[in-house]
């Protein structure tokens, strides 16, 4: 890309300016109180597709919270490039652990951040992340060097589960048609460290119900003859993994595909330091899967 960054260089300040009116913004997606910002969220993420060179943009229904949909198609020949996104934050309680109000965005300077950088619920989750890909479509568009087509699905849901995202997926098939799904809602291994994320660890969300004797059991008297629901539901969730971590439930891992030597290798080229981890985290002690002691 020639010249990216002196177009950055001119462009800077009203780049920080539309990112700041983006963070001002309360889109807060599991709080029912948040519906009409998220509407203004989803119109002001359509607004800027349009800027950056989008020939169709759309704001799409679903049974929750609107998907964002833009495009930017070229030439039907070549490959398409899908930009996944969200616009949605997570709510930003406790507001006492905050030294700025968490929508009034600020730029500060920091020992992690020396050159500065803005503060604001969704800074990097993601609407900094969404906005850097709309402004590389915008500077790949004005200066005529965009190599591909390129599609944009920003949801508004991702901190709630993406509950409808499957729902958007399955009724728009056609429309996301693509060649590679390009994603930053991820982490990088350092500033100095280009780092490309292909798989994380999930969550699975559950229920248990443990019941047992049908009143208060005295302990003097039924102690040591009657299970406690509680200490039985305790050896429930410690049996969930062994003596190594490995997670028992039958089946678990009979689909986890096994890393080879030279992607193992590779892993560990990445920057460790075990003790600065300790440290970030004010923990004595770390282990897995990962080489962890």
């Amino acid at each position: 890309m020639d010249n990216v960054t002196s177009y950055v260089e001119e462009h800077k300040d009203r780049f920080v300016s539309e990112l700041i009116d983006l963070l001002k913004i309360p889109s807060i997606s599991a709080d029912s109180k948040f519906k009409n910002e998220m509407i203004t969220t989803a119109q002001a993420v359509k607004t800027q597709l349009e800027k950056a060179g989008c020939d169709l943009v759309e704001i799409c229904d679903t049974p929750g919270h609107p998907v964002v949909y833009g495009e930017k198609i070229i030439d039907k020949n070549l490959p398409t490039v899908l930009v996944y996104g969200h616009y949605d934050v997570q709510p930003p309680d406790p507001l006492d652990l905050w030294n700025s109000p968490p929508f009034e965005p600020v730029i500060k300077k920091t020992e992690l951040h020396p050159d500065g950088a803005i503060f604001a619920r969704g800074a990097c989750d993601d609407k900094g992340q969404m906005y850097m890909h709309v402004k590389a479509l915008e500077y790949m568009t004005k200066t005529n060097q965009l190599p591909c087509n390129v599609k944009f699905m920003i949801e508004g849901e991702e901190e709630v589960g993406s509950e409808h995202l499957g729902w958007f997926i399955e009724n728009n098939i056609e429309k996301l048609q693509n060649d590679v799904i390009l994603i930053s809602d991820t982490s990088m291994i350092a500033k100095d460290v280009p780092s490309i994320t292909t798989g994380l660890r999930g969550l699975s969300y559950m229920e248990v119900e443990v019941t047992g004797p049908n009143r208060d059991l005295h302990s003097g008297l039924y102690g040591g003859t009657v299970g406690n629901p509680i200490n039985i539901l305790s050896k429930m969730i410690a049996s969930l993994t062994d003596e190594n971590n490995h997670i028992t439930i039958p089946g678990f891992y009979d689909e986890v595909e096994e890393l080879s030597k030279k992607e193992r290798e590779k892993m560990a080229e990445a920057p460790y330091n075990e003790d600065e981890y300790k440290k970030k985290l004010d923990i004595n002690d770390v282990y897995g899967e990962a080489g962890f002691s």
